[in-house]
């Protein structure tokens, strides 16, 4: 059932993107490993626990996953795995439009709140 709540989402990503599944969920996770790194407020634990499939497309990025730098170096790295600016905003838009269906708006909010710059990003 998780599964294929994610499944929905990733459908919806590559069908905006061209994006393929795995690199689509590679990219989320690494949008969400930079919230969990770069964000000390526990909404960010309340959105990923409640983000159905978000902690296995954290996994999903294997060692390749956000290590920090701030949003510049999470775009330095999703472009590193072939998106450019606009695939990145909308797997941003989608994944946060996904979490406040699942987390709740107040949650995501918070999130995006929490972490300098993001807004104008998603």
């Amino acid at each position: 059932m998780i599964e294929d709540m994610m499944d929905e989402l990733l459908t919806r990503i590559t069908a905006e993107t061209g994006l393929d599944a795995a690199t689509a969920k590679r990219a989320v996770g690494n949008i969400l490993g930079f919230l969990s790194a770069e964000s000390d407020d526990p909404a960010v634990g309340t959105m990923i626990r409640e983000t159905p499939g978000a902690e296995d497309a954290m996994t999903a990025t294997g060692d390749g996953g956000y290590s920090g730098g701030g949003i510049m170096a999470l775009g330095a790295g999703l472009m590193g795995m072939g998106l450019d600016m606009s695939q990145i905003q909308t797997v941003a838009q989608e994944l946060v439009a996904f979490s406040k269906l699942h987390a709740g708006t107040d949650t995501v909010d918070r999130v995006i709140a929490s972490v300098p710059g993001l807004a104008q990003f998603v």
